[in-house]
């Protein structure tokens, strides 16, 4: 059993993953599909090969402060790897799979990092070039066998078995050297994903973590089996929200962790694994959200009045509660067998709660899956706060809100309107940058950008992201973030961005859904795919329609006139959505931007 009070005591991440590994043993930890299936390490396995890894590291030159950079997938190395790093006294610096040889550059160079771990020869052909550019790296642990000589350059490439034999062959002074780390060290530097420009480093403290990990234990404590959750990790290790809360702070409650195949795989690992607790980021949600209406639209007869009555008197019980009549309260028990039990059973059936953060939830994606009995609790954050601020508890959940400040995290509105953040959760600053951090940082209060109120009951609720907020021609100012949420509602659209910062009115890009456009192109006689229909006028009525639907329910000022379509999805692959999966506005906004200012020449 822990308790705040073990959060307050441990002095680094790696005396808490000792401590837990220690206490649970031969237990399953860490889980990965090997031959076909799902197979375990224990505690004492994954602590014995992050003390022979971090022992191997140090015989390498890796000390007290040296940056190491970790490129993989989720998969049990990733943690071992950055547990051996911080049990070195170093400091990791996660990268993203999706790094292209530029940005790994970028973040060698920018944190100075004297080594990187790399899992498979697909992320090392991409780390490799940087590496070999870079002032500083001077080593590369290969997980997997690559394609290489022991040298390349001034690189020296060493195997993953290679050096956990080195390190089985020194001493074992692994906990020795960690217990040298205090809670106030360096342990991470993550880059923000950059979706206003190049990313810089957030320095984050042991302690920082910890307490981060601490407000999100104190949330769920009432619904934690201790020892005993399962979490399904799949967004990426190198965005804090996953690193925080898919990695420490499952590993500070006894957390069994099971490594997620890929995201296309998503739906049948979670059948297998069974979670108890997931964290995802909105666009899934709003992904999901679309299968299931695709699945229900050829629904007829009982099966479609069942459905529809799971979602009208679900509604109903969040929004007022205690308000179903007797008939309703009956109807209501059977679609909840009949209906939700199904829904629950396709996240694995033991699913306690779904945790959204990373970018807003759209209020109706949340409502319908409350509704189908699926729990949703949206939270905020961002990666300079480590990254929790607030979320909301599973019981007294508000979706339109990202519920109240964590346990041990200040909150205060400013006179216009942005949230300011202050507790042992905030960013020690960004790694040599500190005009950029005296920016954030002032008085003490981490400056978020983000605007919002608090209400009577504490919880908060964001109106917009500051540097975002649309100010039109005529100065009324526009949330896009809201605009966007109710155009990607629409069964044909999939992806959208608004425009119109001092603009007469507003205008968006829009990417219809891939699925929609397959079916009307067979349904029409046409070529399959988007470039066959895109300039098609009966298809571009269709998205008319569905822009005019979300007009209605829209304010003057946030109405869109008129739009364009894109001719391919906003990606990460395309630069233009962060690994994250928000939208990088300046890198859309760059890319389209004569076809958007063309919307206000054209006539009509």
């Amino acid at each position: 059993m822990i308790s705040v009070d073990s959060y307050r005591g441990w002095r680094s991440l790696t005396h808490m993953f000792f401590e837990t590994a220690d206490r649970l043993g031969d237990r399953p930890f860490l889980w990965a599909k090997r031959d076909g299936r799902f197979q375990p390490l224990s505690w004492r396995e994954t602590a014995d090969a992050a003390g022979r890894l971090s022992r191997g590291l140090r015989a390498h030159g890796i000390g007290r402060g040296d940056r190491v950079a970790i490129v993989a997938e989720n998969r049990p190395e990733w943690l071992i790897g950055e547990i051996a790093v911080l049990a070195a006294g170093a400091i990791a610096v996660p990268a993203y799979t999706t790094n292209t040889p530029d940005d790994h550059r970028h973040i060698l160079n920018n944190s100075g990092a004297k080594a990187a771990i790399v899992s498979r020869q697909k992320l090392a052909d991409a780390l490799l070039p940087a590496a070999l550019k870079s002032v500083s790296c001077k080593l590369v642990v290969t997980v997997e066998p690559l394609r290489l000589s022991q040298t390349v350059g001034q690189v020296r490439v060493v195997g993953w078995q290679d050096i956990l034999s080195e390190g089985a062959a020194l001493p074992d002074d692994v906990r020795a050297e960690a217990a040298k780390s205090a809670r106030t060290d360096t342990a991470v530097i993550i880059h923000t994903s950059g979706t206003g420009g190049v990313p810089r480093g957030v320095m984050l403290s042991h302690g920082a973590i910890i307490a981060n990990c601490m407000g999100a234990y104190h949330l769920l404590q009432d619904h934690l089996d201790y020892d005993a959750e399962v979490l399904l990790s799949f967004l990426p290790l190198s965005h804090s929200y996953e690193h925080m809360a898919g990695q420490f702070l499952a590993l500070s409650v006894g957390a069994q962790i099971y490594y997620a195949e890929s995201v296309d795989h998503l739906v049948a690992n979670m059948a297998e694994v069974r979670p108890t607790i997931m964290t995802a980021v909105p666009r899934l949600y709003e992904v999901m959200h679309a299968r299931i209406q695709r699945a229900t639209a050829t629904a007829t007869g009982l099966k479609k009045w069942l459905f529809d009555k799971a979602l009208e008197l679900g509604r109903k019980r969040y929004e007022a509660p205690g308000s179903l009549t007797l008939g309703e309260r009956l109807i209501d028990a059977v679609v909840e067998r009949l209906v939700r039990a199904k829904v629950r059973r396709r996240f694995g059936g033991r699913l306690k709660f779904f945790v959204s953060g990373g970018a807003p939830l759209n209020h109706d994606i949340g409502l319908y899956f409350t509704a189908l009995g699926v729990r949703l609790l949206q939270g905020y954050g961002l990666t300079e706060a480590s990254p929790v601020i607030s979320a909301n508890p599973p019981v007294g959940y508000k979706i339109h809100t990202v519920g109240p400040p964590l346990y041990g995290v200040e909150v205060r509105i400013a006179d216009d309107g942005e949230i300011l953040v202050r507790g042992e959760n905030v960013m020690q600053g960004y790694y040599g940058d500190e005009t950029a951090t005296r920016q954030v940082i002032r008085d003490g209060w981490l400056h978020t950008g983000d605007i919002g109120v608090i209400d009577g009951d504490g919880h908060i609720q964001i109106t917009d992201r500051k540097k975002d907020i649309i100010i039109n021609s005529g100065g009324d100012n526009v949330a896009p973030q809201r605009v966007e949420g109710f155009l990607t509602l629409q069964p044909e659209i999939a992806q959208a961005m608004v425009y119109g910062d001092r603009r007469p009115h507003l205008v968006a890009l829009i990417v219809p859904d891939a699925e929609m456009v397959a079916g009307w192109a067979r349904k029409n006689g046409r070529a399959p795919g988007l470039a066959a229909v895109i300039d098609d006028p009966q298809f571009r009525e269709l998205i008319a329609e569905a822009v005019a639907r979300v007009n209605k329910q829209l304010g003057n000022a946030e109405r869109v006139r008129r739009f364009a379509l894109a001719r391919e999805e906003f990606s990460v692959a395309n630069g233009m959505m962060t690994p994250s999966l928000k939208i990088r506005r300046h890198v859309i906004k760059k890319t389209y931007e004569p076809m958007l200012e063309a919307l206000y020449d054209a006539k009509g």
